[in-house]
């Protein structure tokens, strides 16, 4: 048995997608192998008149649709964990009842006050429900006693620099900063962690790691699906929003940043976000040089989109770096939707070598060596370098050198990312979510970016379904550099 704290695990928003889809199977799976406190409770808050026993109903059939493989042979004894409380998200007497209801659940199973609160519900409900947590005194801000309170919150975190301060400023005026989860489920992606391990365990790479040895740094974030039924959200939101200011900028500071000087929260995350206020900002004539926007050819046909739309589902940004490390180096950020596959890469592309004892060859037959971190799916890492092919001629082959997550770690499957980030937080270890003032630095990096684009809309550049984006994108980049197709 583990050591985690007992708690109860507060859902608002228990009839949503993201608990039907992601919430429910990572909460039943992190039980079925005995990783969640031996006392724990799952406790959902909703609108809808339900009890117990329908709210059980409903979180079996969530495993039926959307996690069949798992097997239900624990389910009996996750269900009896799960309880249901009615209440609107506006009533301060829902919100006493919950408190009544938490109150009675610690004495019953043994939970020590420690209640960890899951916002599963639209961003601009987060003010309104965090405020009358605080107002029910369940929020537990400055409080000393027996007992822990924590918020886990879903991005969008804001939807540009402003909103973000706003709220940043309502979950603070009610929690503190340590109280506070941001969850970004990419984080949680054992891949994406392992950028940080690659880069700090591994002598050989580390001393290559600058602008001296990479000639520059490409970064992936491919959907093969348009918007599927998303329309009416996705055409407010866009890519930028929806992948690049979080997921992708994520991406960026664990492969930028500076070694922390502990492997603790605070550390890993003040080297994150001093690799994103490192990113040069782009001044706003130069937005339609070092950025383009794209829209696969059918979006404006998709439900929920209104026919004129300038929404991109295709976005690609170019960024220097300020510092000392990877001055001269870009990074080129590429993340759309309705893409050949898709896949989840970061390939750190070395400089070449001098043409001097190939001087003979194609330039095309010796490539740079191209290391590649594959996040998703088929999930690795691979270095591509250079070998004589075997017969009479002296000529150069690319081969790869590396390996598969499912190959290496056979019998140890990679959880949901969904699984790690729950029992972190439980753990009250925050290293893998987003502090206030990480995003809004990115935010701040962004912000006058899309306040240029609406000067713009017609730069927005239509692509075929099933490529690579718009044939603009390649103006980004640099004599000798081409988009990679993974």
């Amino acid at each position: 048995m583990n050591d985690l704290d007992p708690c109860v695990f507060v859902l608002f928003g228990a009839t949503g997608d993201l608990t039907r889809r992601k919430l429910t199977p990572a909460l039943y799976a992190l039980h079925r192998e005995g990783l969640l406190p031996k006392d724990f409770v799952v406790l959902a808050y909703a609108r809808r008149d339900k009890d117990d026993l329908v709210f059980r109903a409903d979180l079996k059939a969530n495993m039926a649709e959307f996690a069949p493989s798992i097997p239900l042979d624990k389910w009996d004894s996750f269900e009896q964990r799960c309880f249901y409380v009615r209440g609107e998200f506006d009533s301060p007497e829902g919100f006493a009842a919950l408190r009544t209801k938490l109150e009675s659940l610690d004495t019953e199973t043994n939970t020590h006050h420690n209640w960890l609160f899951y916002m599963a519900i639209p961003p601009e409900q987060y003010e309104g429900v965090v405020g009358h947590l605080g107002a029910a005194g369940l929020s537990r801000r400055g409080m000393t006693e027996q007992g822990w309170a924590r918020v886990i919150v879903e991005k969008p975190f804001g939807y540009d620099l402003e909103t973000s301060r706003h709220l940043n400023a309502a979950l603070l005026e009610h929690f503190t900063e340590d109280q506070v989860y941001r969850i970004d489920h990419y984080l949680g992606k054992e891949t994406v962690q392992n950028i940080l391990f690659f880069r700090f365990a591994n002598e050989i790479f580390e001393p290559l790691w600058n602008h001296k040895y990479v000639d520059h740094v490409q970064i992936t974030v491919a959907e093969k699906i348009g918007v599927e039924g998303r329309g009416n959200f996705f055409d407010a939101t866009g890519m930028t929003r929806d992948v690049l200011q979080n997921h992708a900028l994520q991406i960026v500071s664990l492969v930028a940043m500076e070694p922390p000087v502990r492997l603790d929260a605070n550390a890993i995350r003040d080297e994150k976000v001093k690799a994103i206020r490192g990113i040069r900002p782009i001044p706003r004539e130069d937005v339609h040089k070092l950025t383009v926007r794209g829209q696969y050819d059918s979006y404006r046909h998709e439900e929920g989109v209104p026919p004129g739309s300038d929404t991109e589902t295709f976005v690609a940004m170019k960024f220097h770096m300020d510092n000392w490390r990877w001055a001269g180096t870009p990074f080129y950020v590429r993340c759309a939707k309705a893409m050949p596959k898709r896949t989840t890469e970061v390939a750190v592309q070395f400089r070449a070598i001098p043409q001097v004892l190939f001087a003979k060859m194609k330039r095309d037959e010796v490539q740079p060596n191209v290391l590649v971190l594959r996040i998703q799916p088929d999930e690795g890492i691979f270095l591509q370098m250079g070998a004589k092919q075997p017969g009479p001629d002296m000529t150069l082959h690319p081969v790869n050198l590396g390996f598969l997550y499912r190959d290496e770690f056979k019998d140890m499957p990679i959880a949901d990312a969904y699984e790690r980030l729950i029992l972190d937080t439980i753990r009250g270890d925050a290293s893998l979510f987003a502090r206030g003032d990480e995003v809004e630095a990115a935010w701040k990096l962004l912000t006058p970016v899309l306040e240029a684009w609406k000067e713009r809309p017609h730069d927005v550049q239509p692509y075929f379904t099933g490529t690579w984006g718009p044939e603009k994108a390649s103006t980004l980049l640099e004599p000798g550099q081409t988009w990679r197709e993974p």
